[in-house]
């Protein structure tokens, strides 16, 4: 019940931020932003058939990482380490998820 309880807290604080947008738009955010930073690489593509499933026709619109993504490899760079796609997308969903639970 915690994790219904998450999404729903984090579907309240996006409709309080974005009132115009669609429902089915916001709960599918909330949905994702709670839960796929959790996921393995391998789980990723069954939740999305399972959102899809539940949200026929629904498209997420892509959030703009941009500066994120040009610090995470500027940072990454002085520390030798490989700015690997996967892993700047597992940092962003971790700053998704936290965002929504501590924000």
């Amino acid at each position: 019940m915690r994790a219904v309880f998450s999404v729903l807290v984090a579907a309240g604080n996006l409709k309080r931020k974005f009132p115009s947008e669609s429902e089915e738009v916001l709960m599918l955010r909330s949905i994702s932003d709670v839960n796929l930073a959790k996921f393995l690489a391998f789980d990723v593509p069954l939740f999305k058939g399972i959102t899809s499933d539940l949200f026929p026709g629904v498209e997420l619109p892509l959030p703009d990482f941009g500066a994120l993504t040009s610090t995470l490899e500027e940072h990454l760079a002085k520390e030798h380490c490989q700015p690997h796609p996967y892993f700047i997308e597992k940092i962003i969903q971790f700053y998704e998820c936290h965002v929504v639970r501590h924000s």
